[in-house]
């Protein structure tokens, strides 16, 4: 019983029948103009339907009053866009057809059978049933009151069958075609991918100067040298202040519609990383062979954040240390390594966040990327070519 009375308890059962009677307005001017041609109304949705535009108007009203719960959810199932191609226009068409025979069916439900529970109702206190044609021969009496409802339940339950039934037609009619559903999935994984750049943006560049951070700190508060401590503590200021600068940078892009990547530090300020290591305590030995100028920026920018993800790796799990860094371009590849020495306890290759962006970043550019012990060294090395770039 609950089943079959939760349907009224429900405001979508109310719009839809809204939604139902719309169409009566347009019907009932026709018929005052011609009533010997009932059906025009059915010849003139043809070329309405074919209009591109009114497959949006239709779109539009059917979410706010068959589907209110998916009104302006981006996975819809009724469309609010206009025809694309002729299979929309003539979907379109055969959606007016099927409304408009829905809404002559509800329209006459409506007032034929709520005017017979107004007539049943009469009856029962002693008024004659008229010419209304459901209760016709009635006669008048108090038992006719018990009969009143019947109308209203019947008419509520047509409701319901024809609400959900034209809802069903528009979810196939008025539907996302094909080609709307790739570009809908086109754009969730452009927005995927572009929360999952954000993600690595931010773990390599606040997780590096954290890192620079506290190395920093923690050798300060060893050093009884206040020149290496006031060293120690321009570098963490120099440090939190580019940090703060890509932290800027990453809320910008958050901010913008179409977000520019032209900011986005490239290999040409490895310099940076580099000295930034060395002021922790790192020794490096770097070399840098082939032209970085003529490095695509998509390559050198994530050449620039693996370099800054190893460093970071670097300082984390080995402290200051020697490290040797590779950057060199040739034969269409940039060919990035960073080789440092480990204690005995680093065992094998890592699966942390910081080595599975590194591999994230070379896949996403088509590169290679492996890290791992090789006799007491730790090795990342990063292949990317230059000539594949998303």
């Amino acid at each position: 019983m609950r089943r079959f009375v939760r349907p009224l308890a429900l405001s979508a059962t109310y719009s839809r029948w809204l939604h139902l009677l719309v169409p009566s307005a347009g019907v009932s001017v026709w018929l005052f103009i011609s009533m010997d041609t009932p059906w025009m109304p059915l010849l003139f949705a043809v070329p309405v339907g074919l209009v591109p535009a009114m497959r949006l108007a239709e779109g539009v009203q059917a979410q706010y009053l068959l589907t209110p719960g998916e009104r302006g959810h981006p996975e819809a199932a009724i469309a609010t866009a206009p025809s694309a191609t002729w299979w929309d226009r003539w979907c379109t068409v055969a959606w007016l057809e099927v409304r408009l025979l829905l809404a002559a069916v509800v329209g006459f439900a409506t007032v034929s059978l709520s005017a017979t529970a107004v007539v049943l109702v009469r009856a029962s206190l002693g008024s004659e049933s008229g010419d209304q044609w459901l209760a016709r021969g009635v006669e008048a009496g108090w038992w006719c009151a018990l009969l009143a409802p019947v109308p209203l339940i019947l008419l509520l339950g047509l409701v319901v069958m024809c609400g959900n039934l034209v809802t069903a037609v528009a979810r196939q009619l008025l539907g996302p075609s094909p080609m709307e559903r790739m570009t809908a999935m086109e754009e969730r994984t452009e927005q995927l991918l572009e929360r999952n750049r954000i993600a690595r943006e931010l773990h390599d560049s606040i997780g590096h100067a954290l890192t620079i951070a506290v190395v920093q700190a923690g050798a300060a508060r060893t050093a009884d040298d206040p020149v290496f401590t006031a060293r120690a503590l321009a570098a963490i200021e120099e440090t939190g202040r580019q940090a703060l600068d890509d932290l800027e940078r990453v809320l910008r892009v958050l901010r913008e519609s179409e977000p520019s990547v032209s900011s986005r530090p490239t290999l040409a300020e490895a310099d940076r990383l580099l000295d930034s290591a060395r002021d922790s305590g790192a020794v490096i030995d770097a070399e840098v062979s082939g032209p970085l100028t003529l490095v695509p920026r998509p390559v050198s920018r994530e050449g620039y954040r693996i370099l800054q993800e190893s460093l970071t790796n670097v300082l984390r799990h080995a402290g200051s240390v020697p490290v040797r860094v590779r950057i060199g371009v040739a034969d269409g590849r940039l060919e990035l390594e960073v080789v440092n020495p480990i204690s005995p306890s680093v065992r094998g290759p890592g699966s942390g966040s910081g080595l599975r962006g590194i591999r994230e970043r070379a896949a996403l550019l088509g590169g290679k990327a492996k890290a791992g012990c090789y006799g007491r060294n730790w090795m990342v090395h990063v292949s990317l070519p230059l000539d594949r770039i998303p």
